[in-house]
Parts: C-alpha cells; structure tokens; sequence
C-alpha cells in the first residue's frame, strides 16, 4: 500500500507488518460479567503469538481490568462477611449476605495486575514477552507524553515484545458525553475503541482489528429482521446506518466503533470490525482476517465501480425466480439465442481468448493440458452451438414437469412437481468453454447462477458473460446470470451459506477438495478424486482390451475420467495379452507403478505403488493383479472412489454380475472410462461429475439442477382429518401424470 494510506482490498492484509488487536469488554469478560472468558483469551494469545512469531509487530488493547478485578473482590468480600457472621449470627445468617455495589475504579485497580499476570502467563506458553502499558487521555494531549509513549512502544516492538495497553481506568475520569470525536488530529480517549484508534494512528499500524460479540457491522440491529452484514464498509455510509444497543459489559457501543474505525481510517489504518466471543464458530478469527478472508466488516476508503459479490447474488436470485417463471418455450429462446450468438460473433470471442492464451504462454506457469483448456477455436464454438441447442429441447421438459399426481379426497388434489434449486456458484479453472454451457444448464433448469472463473481465462469469461446477458435480455432477465470478477477469494464465496444453495466446482480433484473443505453449510456436488479402475478379466478380447486400455489412459489422462488403475485377471500374466497390454501403455510413455500383488510376480518389476488410491492425472498408472471378477470388484470398493469403473469381458455373465455389484456412480462393460461424460451420454453439457450419494451421480446435466415441491389443490371445505393413530382416513388415489401441467399452468 502507498505509504500512510489503508489498504484497498482484504486480500492486501497479508501485507500488514504492524498491527492492534483491540479485545471489547465482551470478548474478555464471561457471561456472568464477573471473571475472565479463559477459553477465548487463550484462542486469541495463540492468534496474536502466531503472527507475531511470522515476523510482525503486535499490540494488543484490552478490556477486562474491571471484571477482574469485580471478581477478586466479591471474593474478598464474601469471605469477609462469611467469617464476621460465622462468628456474630451463627451459619444460619449466611443465605441473607448481600454485596455491595463495587465502584469500577476500585475493581480495576485490583483486577489490573492479575489481568497482566493472566496475560503474561500465557504468552510464556509460546515464548512471547510481553509488557504492560497504562494510559490516559493526558498521555495523547500532552505533546511530551505523547511522544515519550511513542518511544516506549516502538522500542518494545524492536526488542519483539508484544504490548498490551490498557486505560489506567484507576484514576481515569468518567467519559464526558458528546465529545468522542473533535475532528482530524483530536480523539478524546473516552473507551478502548477510541483509545485502540488514535494508538493505530499514533503508531502508523497497517491494520486495527477490533473484536467485539456481533459479527461485524450490519446495516440495521443486529437480531432485526432483515438485518445484514456489512461486509465492507465507506466513509459516507453512516446514513444508511442504524445503530442497536451497546453490548452487555462495553461502554462504547457500535456507534462509537465506527466512528472510531472511519478516524483510524482517515488516518491510514485499515479496519476490521469482527467477533472474537466465538471461537468454536467463527475459529482462528484474528488469523483469518490477516489472510485476507471475509471476515467481519472491512472498512475501505475506494468504493468499487461494481456490486459487490452479496449484491450481485441477490440480483441473481430475484431474476432466477423471473426465470422460474418463464415459459419453456421463453427458455429455450434464450438459449437458442445463445447458440447463435456463439457462432455469429466468433471473432469477438477468439480475439479476447488470444489475449488470454498470449498472457498465459508469456507467464509459463501453465501446463499443456492446461493451455489445450484454455484455447478455443472455430471447431470448439460449433461444437458448443450444437450441444446448447440439444439443451434448448431439453429445457422443453424441464422445470414445472409434473412428476407425480394424487387425489387426496373428492376435493382434494397434491402434485409433485420439478422446480429450480435456487442460486447455482459454479466455480471453474481455465476452461472458458465451461462458462456457456453451464449458462445453459442453468437457464434450462430455471437457476440463478453466480460464476466465477479462472482468472487465465478473463478477457475470454467477460466476452462470453457479456453474450449470455445479452440472451438473456430477450426476456427482461440479465442479471440471472452473474460472473464474479472482483477479488473475491473461494473461500469467501463459500461463506455465502444464506444466499447460495448449491456449490458445482469444475476442475481439478484438489480445488473439488479445496472447495469442500472451504464450505461452509452449502452443499458441494462434486467428486473428490478421480480414481477410475479398468478390469480386464480372463475371458477378455484382445483386439478390446489395448483399444479401450489406450483410449482410458491416453486420451486425456489429466481428465477426472481417465483410468488411474489397471486390474489385470491372473490368468493373463505371462500372455500374449499381457505382453501386448504392457507394450501398448509403453509405446504412449506410460509410466507403470506396480501394485504389491503384481511386484511379487516379477523379479524386476517397476516402481512399486506408494498408493493404491493415488490420482496420477498424467501418463502414469497403478497395475495390480487379481484372482477374479469379485476380488476386482473388493479392490474397487476398497481403493476407488465410486467415479467411473470399467470391466472388459467377453462373458455377459461376469459383466452383469460387475455392474451389479459395484457400487460406483458409473459402471461400464466394454467401453473406455472416457465416456464418463455429459456429452457422450447425450445431456447437451454437464455442470460437471458427482460421487456423492444423494441427489445426482455421474454426469449431471440439466436433470441434476432440478429438486421438487408438492402442491396442493383443494376446495377450502375439507380438512385434515386424521385417526387417533395419526392415519389421514381419505384414500389415496393415483392419477395419470399430464405433459407438463404445472408449465401450462404459469403460462396461462
């Protein structure tokens, strides 16, 4: 960042060398407002350790010296009053003690020490010193005090010791109203949040992180309906602002924090506003805010040209339900639209995709297979146009489909029907073909769709959105689509649990996993790794075995459908089978890794396997051997990871026995795993490869964007009426499913 100016964007956090941790009086304070929250103390001395421990310099501000010290003295006097009646009124006096009201000045000069000495014990436990520092508002007022606290501190800092700074509340004088903020080079220190904010910009610190019991800013109290969080923060936005009560223990409130925020702000200190009260829930949060992620309110003085992130899937989830609502007719247009618009302007696309591919092959970070992803062609746009048109028939069948009909009672009618997920985030590497296709699936099956790609294929994602949009504008519709092109990370987009419902990675096995990990309460459809076997069993044909064999591992072997491990039956060791099998996978430069059953075999064998479960995604492969069609399948089950499993036989017995037994999202008999795919099992496209156990498997094309809801019809005379057993007394009639119905019904 530009010398004494915050930072723009949270992902320049990591840059932050010097930084505040400001601890309200509701993070250190337990619930019962007397004592320290032990548990979240010692979360966030490991937090201010770590980062201290990379090298930078932290300074902590912190509450806590009253409820310290409330507690040592309520102690005190307990034991008092119980000894004088114990000895004056005898044990049965003791239930009608009562405690004095304790004066806060008196309990912070009791409690400031054990605090310090809590503070210190802690810090040992991760070889941090530590030193404590009082202050009053005359030690900021006062030129020669100011700049002696100034000395103090940053020579703390070179010796790598962590400052912990308090207001000496002992002799403190009680905050005078209204005078919080007096303009640019004056801050009465009136609480720790004041107090936190002229120390950040009397020490030029690069971020001040403030953690108080709400998660952040939001737009109106905290617990209101439509409350929301504010996940970035202007100078100007106060108006829009409307401020709840001050927490249970603090005196400043969250007025008093923003104000606090936007001086440190003007000042050149970055802001976040978070929740430290929550360890087990919001985790390492101190952490997380220095690696950038969203985390609480972030307070930025350069306001985007664009939405933000949160405004755009709003956006799109208003026009998805417009979408919903369309007639599949409407639909179809729009994909149809998009078709055309692929091949008639063509040459817009592939300039922009030039511009991709120059960058890409300048910077070199990107490998072949990566580069082949990434480049479109004439050949590729025409296959694209063809597969959304197939889509486009398919969507005439989609959303609204009755899939079943009863008749309750006489009056009484309940239909189930297909209806739209929701909002669909599909997030994708270096594949901008992905973009349209998706586009496509989504409008088909009525979705919202938030995309976010690969930051190789930029110029060539912006051309195709901007054709999708334009599609979509045949019917007043847009903004259903939206492709996310600011900083955000896929972290953060995964935190967006109350506004997306389904998560489609597109990519490798490790962002798959990434994005998995990375979810929080939204369900990811995707697989985890790619673990593809090819069995070949004893009764196999020779001329099938090397072609599909060749075609499993050769054709795309960094596609999640390639095979990554070859079963070989016994029997065909030492065969001419085997010989051929071996030359084939060494004429395409195969690297073979034996497998421990198939190393004992042979007295040079190749480099064993480290794993049976790996994903090699190159020219590399595991052979292993096995006794039989069933130790094949117990090897699958034990080592694949139910994507795509394939037997070669010429005996339909073994084979349907194969597919019936193994339990893998795809199972095929004679064909090449490759065919694990949306196009070739006719779906038009595919938003990508599912192995979960729920909702879609395999390939999942438009019918995997579909859930359903029931619907019921009746007359307003009948009601539930029910047996004493819980059993509705109506009888259930089935009726015949119509073409459609509930289609026809939001058309008319």
């Amino acid at each position: 960042k530009a010398t004494g100016s915050p930072f723009a964007h949270r992902g320049e956090l990591r840059q932050a060398k010097r930084i505040v941790v400001k601890l309200g009086s509701a993070v250190v304070t337990r619930g019962d407002e007397c004592g320290l929250a032990l548990g979240r103390l010692a979360s966030i001395v490991e937090q201010v350790a770590m980062l201290q421990n990379q090298g930078r310099e932290m300074m902590i501000v912190t509450s806590g010296a009253v409820a310290f010290g409330k507690q040592r003295l309520r102690h005190e006097i307990l034991l008092s009053q119980s000894v004088r009646q114990a000895l004056h009124s005898g044990q049965n006096q003791l239930k009608d003690m009562s405690l004095p009201v304790l004066e806060a000045r008196a309990c912070a000069a009791a409690g400031q020490s054990g605090l310090m000495a809590l503070y210190e014990a802690m810090f040992t436990q991760y070889s941090t010193c530590t030193a404590q520092v009082l202050v009053t508002n005359l030690d900021f007022h006062d030129d020669q005090k100011r700049q002696n606290l100034n000395s103090t501190l940053q020579e703390l800092l070179r010796m790598n010791i962590v400052p912990i700074i308090n207001t000496n509340d002992a002799v403190v004088p009680p905050p005078e109203p209204n005078i919080d903020l007096q303009g640019v080079n004056v801050i009465s220190i009136k609480d720790n949040d004041s107090l936190a904010a002229r120390l950040a910009v009397e020490m030029k610190a690069d971020l001040l992180i403030a953690l108080s019991d709400v998660e952040g800013l939001y737009n109106s109290p905290p617990g209101t309906d439509d409350a929301k969080l504010i996940d970035i923060f202007y100078p100007g936005d106060q108006q829009s602002i409307t401020y709840g009560t001050k927490s249970r223990v603090g005196i400043g409130g969250m007025e008093a924090k923003v104000k606090a925020a936007l001086w440190a702000l003007h000042g050149g200190t970055s802001v976040v506003i978070a929740n430290g009260t929550h360890p087990k829930v919001t985790g390492h949060v101190i952490t997380d805010i220095v690696d950038g992620k969203k985390v609480g309110t972030f307070f930025s003085e350069i306001k985007p040209a664009g939405p933000t992130v949160e405004q755009q899937t709003e956006m799109a989830r208003n026009s998805g339900r417009t979408l919903a609502s369309l007639h599949p007719d409407q639909r179809s247009e729009i994909i149809c639209h998009l078709a055309e618009l692929l091949t008639e302007r063509k040459d817009e696309i592939l300039v922009a995709n030039k511009m991709d591919m120059d960058l890409a092959i300048s910077a070199g970070n990107l490998p072949p297979a990566m580069l082949n992803r990434l480049s479109l062609s004439t050949a590729k746009l025409n296959s694209l146009a063809i597969g959304l048109q197939q889509i486009a028939v398919a969507a005439q069948d989609s959303v609204g489909r009755v899939l079943r009909r009863t008749r309750v009672a006489h009056s009484l009618e309940l239909e189930q029907i297909t209806v739209p997920i929701g909002v669909l985030l599909v997030i994708f590497e270096a594949r901008p073909d992905c973009l349209p296709q998706v586009s496509a699936l989504a409008i088909a099956s009525g979705n919202a769709l938030l995309l976010k790609g690969g930051k190789e294929a930029a110029n060539t994602n912006r051309v195709l959105h901007q054709l999708t949009q334009e599609a979509l504008s045949l019917h007043s519709i847009k903004e259903a689509v939206q492709l996310v092109s600011t900083r955000e990370e896929v972290e953060d987009l995964c935190r967006l649990d109350k506004v997306i419902d389904l998560i489609i990675p597109r990519g490798s096995s490790q962002l798959v996993r990434d994005i998995q990990r990375a979810a929080k309460g939204i369900p990811v459809l995707g697989h985890s790794e790619g673990i593809c076997h090819v069995y070949v069993d004893a009764e196999a044909s020779v001329d099938k075995v090397i072609k599909i064999v060749r075609d499993s591992k050769c054709d795309y072997p960094a596609a999640c459908n390639s095979m990554e491990t070859l079963l070989i039956h016994r029997d065909i060791l030492r065969t001419p089978l085997f010989d051929q099998i071996i030359d084939t996978l060494r004429n395409e430069r195969v690297k073979i890794h034996a497998g421990p059953r198939f190393a004992s075999y042979l007295t040079f064998s190749p480099s064993e396997a480290k794993s049976l479960r790996t994903e090699y995604s190159d020219l590399e492969c595991c052979l292993e051997v096995v006794d039989s069609m069933q130790e094949a399948v117990d090897h699958i089950h034990k080592y694949g990871s139910s994507h795509t499993d394939v037997i070669i036989t010429e005996n339909e017995n073994t084979a349907e026995q194969f597919l019936q037994k193994l339990d893998s999202a795809c199972v095929f008999w004679n064909v090449s795993s490759r065919f694990a795919d949306g196009y070739r099992f006719g779906l038009g496209a595919e938003v990508g490869i599912s192995t979960a156990r729920i909702h879609a498997r395999g390939p999942v094309g438009l019918e995997g964007l579909l859930t359903s809801k029931w619907v019921l019809r009746g007359d307003g005379h009948t009601v539930a009426d029910f047996s004493e057993h819980g059993t509705m007394k109506y009888l259930h009639e089935n009726l015949p499913v119509g073409q459609h119905l509930a289609g026809q019904r939001n058309s008319n």
